[in-house]
Formats: C-alpha cells, structure tokens, sequence
C-alpha cells in the first residue's frame, strides 16, 4: 500500500522520465478536482497529499536513508498541485470558476515552471535536495511548487500587462 501511494497509483512506474508523468497526472487530476469539486477543495487535497507524501515516503524509505528512488511521484503530485494552486486561487478570487478552460496557459505556465525548477533545483529546492532523507524528498518538489506559482503570476502579470 505504501508503495501504490509514493508511487501514485503506479504512475511513477512509467518510464522515461518518471518525474515527469507524475506531475502530468497531477496536473490532470488537480485541474479536474478545481473544474468539477472547486478551489476549497484542491486545497484540501494539496494538503492531504503533502501530509500523506511525507507519511509515506518516510514510511518507504526507513530502511532506506539517502535514497530518492525516481518512482517516488507522490513529492511531484503535491508540488504541481502547489504550482496550481497559485493561477487557481487568482482566478477563484475573481469568480472564475471555469478558468481551466479558458486560461489554459496558467496551467501550462504552472506545469513548466514546476518541471523547470524541479529538474534545475536552484536555491532552497537544491538545499532540500542535499538533505538526503525523506523529508528532503517531499520539501525539494514543495519548494519547486512554491516558485513554480511565484513565476507563473509573474509571467500572467507580465503577459497581460500588469507589470510592464
């Protein structure tokens, strides 16, 4: 079961690129939980999936400290639903429930964003990264989805003018 969950629902097993196809499905699956149960509850939902990410890779890595096995996806699905939440939480402040839709590049900008800082680990991503232990594991991704929705509103505000 702890396996079925760090590797969410086997996704981490798909090669290449495993990292990748978890944010992926993230994705799809935050957007729908946003489109059809609300932004209330994709916040509920990145926090349950933080909470039991660090549950479970902790659980999974016990025997195992130092490791960051690549099918580990569960630190991807809660940093891409963290990226998401910031376009997410814009749009729903504005009544725009159905922003998913019609604001396509939002979450294109937020799944892009996540991948690029996920993969390069610049600053505080990186220094989780060095931490070599299950937590590190969840807090690198978590720290990658907090920049990744910083630049995402950077670049909405860019591109509609906001701060030019």
């Amino acid at each position: 079961m702890i396996n079925f969950i760090t590797t969410f629902f086997w996704v981490g097993k798909l090669r290449p690129a495993p990292g990748t196809w978890g944010s992926a499905a993230a994705l799809v699956l935050g957007l729908a939980i946003d489109r059809y149960l609300g932004f209330p509850v994709l916040v509920l939902a990145t926090a349950l999936v933080t909470a039991l990410g660090f549950w479970a890779v902790g659980r999974e890595l016990a025997d195992r400290p130092g490791e960051d096995p690549s099918e580990i996806v569960i630190d991807e699905v809660a940093g891409q639903w963290l990226a998401l939440l910031f376009p997410a939480a814009a749009f729903w402040g504005r009544g725009l429930d159905d922003w998913a839709v019609v604001a396509y590049p939002g979450w294109i900008a937020a799944f892009l964003f996540f991948r690029l800082f996920d993969i390069w680990k610049p600053w505080l991503v990186g220094r989780a990264d060095r931490r070599h232990d299950a937590a590190g594991v969840m807090l690198d991704d978590l720290w990658a989805g907090v920049f990744a929705g910083i630049a995402t509103i950077i670049a909405a505000g860019i591109a509609h003018g906001v701060l030019m």
